[in-house]
């Protein structure tokens, strides 16, 4: 793994294609973005989230749907309207996850609705709380239940939480946020505990290139 990623880090030809998978592309500027103390871009972050959706189907594990990186900010500016044809092949109500990140400027973040435990948190690696993010995304679950399923959003026993700083990993540098969204999804959709922390991020650097690069989570 080691000698391939450092071949993909090295210069070359910015636009050459190096993945290609829903409808999406990487070229090797994408790529270089999870080197060193670069901030992912969107392409990054959108090809990983489909990676957790891809392996959500195996058995045993959490059904997930992903938002891309541009939604939230959408839904936010533009209103339910500028986003509902967004879900028009997708139930998000038949899934137990829904992930979506959210890119506050320039810092990303990740909200995850469970349907199964009826929360919508908000995860910050630098421990802001976000309750307006909770509760834009609640109206849209009303909005998208009246459009889609033309009956009411039951939101009664839902809770809208944030996490604190003291409940999970933190950054402790400007520019590891995207990486530790991807990272809390990872753990969330596997419904495992988040317990890596800032030193585990050159690491998983090379190895979110590697599963990029391969289609594949490792």
């Amino acid at each position: 793994m080691e000698k391939e990623i450092k071949n993909v880090f090295r210069g070359g030809n910015q636009d050459e294609v190096l993945s290609e998978a829903f409808r999406l592309t990487i070229t090797r500027k994408d790529i270089q973005t999870l080197n060193n103390l670069n901030w992912l871009n969107d392409e990054i972050i959108n090809f990983y989230m489909n990676l957790l959706m891809e392996r959500s189907k195996e058995k045993g594990l959490p059904t997930v749907h992903a938002f891309n990186t541009f939604f939230f900010t959408k839904l936010k500016t533009a209103g339910y309207q500028a986003v509902k044809r967004w879900t028009k092949k997708v139930d998000i109500f038949s899934v137990d996850l829904l992930l979506v990140p959210i890119h506050l400027g320039v810092h990303w973040c990740l909200a995850v609705v469970d349907f199964r435990k009826k929360t919508i948190t908000y995860y910050d690696s630098m421990g802001g709380i976000n309750s307006e993010a909770c509760r834009i995304l609640l109206q849209y679950l009303k909005q998208e239940s009246l459009d889609k399923k033309r009956k009411e959003f039951d939101t009664n026993g839902w809770s809208l939480l944030s996490k604190k700083s003291q409940e999970i990993p933190q950054q402790m540098n400007g520019s590891d946020c995207g990486m530790f969204a991807c990272k809390y999804a990872d753990c969330i959709t596997k419904d495992k505990p988040i317990n890596f922390t800032q030193q585990h991020m050159p690491y998983f650097r090379k190895r979110m290139a590697w599963e990029i690069l391969h289609r594949k989570l490792l």
